[in-house]
């Protein structure tokens, strides 16, 4: 879906264009009023509107007339906000904000059992244990085993054979490559509906800073920073600062000091993640110079990490 804001409908040409898209199948959103000058002959191409926060109270155009469209929410100031939009109506909530850190005095979570198996898994790849003691800490998980398999079964994922068992998980990724995709695990055993959009959040966003450091052609770190983009929301997910957290989940010293205190090798990727979430324009040029990138080449890196993303979480 492409989002067209209501005062570009008075460019004719970009009125031609538009028609065009529609009658190839593309959906279009309503950003804020249509100008009177608008012919309305383009009101009918529109599937949803978006309504600002400050504009809550607003009525859509007139011209929409009785037909419905879906509503679209803008400006949450926190996950609470987005939850209230959706119990009143809204369709959709664009963004997701993951609101403040948690700070040392915040009241934690406990940590699910899924996280505490999953981080156990992560710690035995890492010795390189035997198969054959990996596979029997998922089998006492059955969860856990099937959210693995249909991880590495989904279409993004790229593998040319079926899954079918840790073991042969184990044998075709190798511990690195797996140890990256049990990450994946540690999110989403966390099970709360109303946190599910931060776990889908942290997937686009591990992917993205993977992709980002495609082109230097340094897998370990790839690794790295796909695991420090995937964990960069569990402080809010379990209601703990990294520098507490860390201490029961670890990771290497690069996701560590990126997560705390914003520095290390992973920082600048993860910088500019968020500058691309945030649509901060200035902050996404600033970070790509700094990781000597050009503006194409993020935006390539996002396509790609939207798509992979979309197809391990859809379903």
């Amino acid at each position: 879906m492409i989002e067209v804001p209501g005062f570009m409908l008075a460019d004719p040409e970009l009125a031609v264009l538009l028609q065009e898209r529609v009658a190839q199948g593309l959906s279009l959103v309503l950003g804020g009023r249509i100008p009177d000058s608008a012919p309305q002959t383009l009101w009918h191409l529109f599937q949803a509107v978006t309504v600002a926060r400050a504009n809550i109270r607003d009525q859509l155009p007139a011209g929409l007339g009785g037909r419905p469209l879906q509503r679209y929410f803008i400006g949450a100031d926190g996950p609470a906000m987005s939850a209230g939009a959706l119990r009143a109506g809204f369709t959709a909530v664009v963004g997701w904000p993951t609101g403040d850190a948690p700070g040392p005095d915040s009241k934690a979570r406990p940590v699910p059992a899924g996280v505490t198996t999953v981080v156990d898994l992560m710690q035995r790849v890492d010795r390189q244990e035997p198969a054959e003691k990996l596979e029997a800490v998922v089998r006492n998980d059955p969860t856990l085993a099937f959210r693995l398999m249909r991880y590495l079964n989904s279409p993004g994922f790229g593998l040319s054979v079926e899954i079918s068992s840790f073991r042969h998980a184990l044998m075709i990724l190798g511990y690195q490559r797996l140890k990256r995709w049990l990450a994946l695990l540690v999110t989403s055993a966390i099970d709360d509906p109303d946190l599910k959009p931060l776990m889908q959040l942290a997937v686009r966003r591990g992917l993205l800073m993977e992709e980002l450091a495609r082109p230097g052609g340094d897998e370990a770190l790839r690794n790295e920073l796909f695991i420090c983009g995937v964990f960069s929301t569990l402080d809010r997910m379990i209601g703990q600062p990294f520098d507490q957290l860390l201490k029961t989940i670890p990771v290497q010293e690069s996701v560590a000091s990126a997560l705390v205190d914003d520095s290390g090798p992973c920082a600048p990727f993860l910088a500019l993640a968020r500058a691309v979430e945030a649509e901060s324009a200035y902050d996404i040029r600033e970070m790509a110079e700094t990781l000597l990138l050009t503006v194409g080449d993020v935006n390539r890196a996002l396509v790609k990490a939207l798509v992979h993303a979309h197809s391990l979480t859809k379903g």
